[in-house]
């Protein structure tokens, strides 16, 4: 890359973007506050050795979880993705009882259905 289509990386970290730049693919410079994100919380040496010890086709999708991890723990330093994950299992219980509750009681609309057309037939 030349200097004027630097990554996102290599212009937060002010320096030339090279032509196999591990970064480019996964940061590009119109997305400045994605790498900004991932730098402040693992730092761009880190980074870019897990992106390097990675095979090519997994690399976007690691660079994506860094990122997504990475803006959790900027908005939620304490939990970070932990309290998003603790609160969509929340939601599946809440979900799955209501299940069990709307179940229950097309169960009990059933029987008493039933129970109707018994007393009708021997009217």
């Amino acid at each position: 890359m030349s200097t004027s289509s630097r990554c996102a990386a290599c212009r937060h970290l002010r320096r030339r973007c090279p032509s196999d730049c591990i970064f480019a693919p996964y940061f590009p410079a119109n997305d400045p506050h994605r790498f900004a994100c991932v730098h402040k919380i693992y730092g761009s040496s880190k980074v870019g050795n897990m992106l390097q010890d990675l095979p090519v086709e997994l690399r976007a999708e690691a660079a994506d979880a860094i990122c997504i991890e990475a803006q959790c723990r900027v908005q939620d330093p304490v939990y970070g993705c932990v309290r998003m994950i603790s609160l969509l299992q929340q939601q599946i219980h809440n979900a799955e009882s209501q299940l069990v509750k709307a179940r229950a009681e097309i169960a009990v609309l059933s029987s008493h259905a039933q129970e109707l057309r018994h007393h009708v037939q021997d009217i």
